[in-house]
């Protein structure tokens, strides 16, 4: 029978491509796939472009601070811990189940956005269906072991990775006109309406939230 009593300790099962792949793939949410073109539409390519800019220097701010303190005090505990430690216990409660609020709010942005991708192949399917398949994957994933999760978080972030890899090189193609027509001017987009600032000096701020969002991993 087994001493259910023993300390129970953490498994440090995940390598460094894992843990790099899963912060590079952290970072790529699916609202880059799917949102991007709204946010250009509703800021205008010169206002989203600032927005992203603005948001992606604040989150290297961000990630550089905590870095500090995840080196001046290392934790096993989550980023949480340390709003415990210098502002206050409330803090850090709140802190913490804010963070998971936000993670469980991803999981059905996640369902819902898988609609509208699969529908595109398969549109007479009802979208309930893929929410409900991916819900499984999604679950059989997290009950894996250390290493299992590690593993697939590290392909699928792959993929996410090389697709932009491939829509970069598919965009500079569009440029140097290989993939577009001579009579299409690949500055179009930056004179069309009130492009490339859709709202004068405050369209960064129209685009900040839908940034914001992508930048966090949704």
């Amino acid at each position: 029978m087994s001493d259910t009593s023993a300390p129970q300790h953490l498994q440090r099962k995940l390598g460094a491509r894992h843990l790099n792949m899963i912060a590079i793939g952290g970072s790529i949410g699916t609202g880059l796939f799917l949102a991007s073109g709204s946010t250009i539409a509703t800021a205008g390519p010169g206002g989203a472009l600032l927005a992203y800019a603005l948001i992606g220097i604040m989150i290297y701010f961000l990630m550089t601070s905590l870095g500090e303190l995840a080196t001046h005090n290392p934790s096993s505990g989550a980023f949480f811990t340390y709003g415990s430690r210098y502002v206050e216990e409330g803090f850090g409660f709140a802190l913490g189940w804010n963070y998971w609020y936000n993670w469980a709010i991803t999981v059905a942005f996640e369902l819902v956005a898988v609609q509208f991708i699969m529908k595109f192949w398969f549109p007479e399917i009802a979208g309930f269906y893929w929410s409900a398949i991916f819900l499984a994957v999604i679950f059989g994933i997290n009950a894996m072991t250390v290493k299992g999760f590690g593993e697939s978080e590290f392909w699928f972030s792959m993929i996410k990775v090389v697709a932009i890899i491939v829509f970069i090189i598919i965009g500079i193609a569009m440029i140097v006109k290989i993939m577009l027509t001579p009579d299409v001017s690949v500055w179009s987009n930056w004179t069309k309406g009130d492009a490339p600032f859709v709202g004068g000096a405050a369209s960064p701020g129209r685009g900040r939230h839908d940034c914001g969002i992508l930048f966090s991993g949704h």
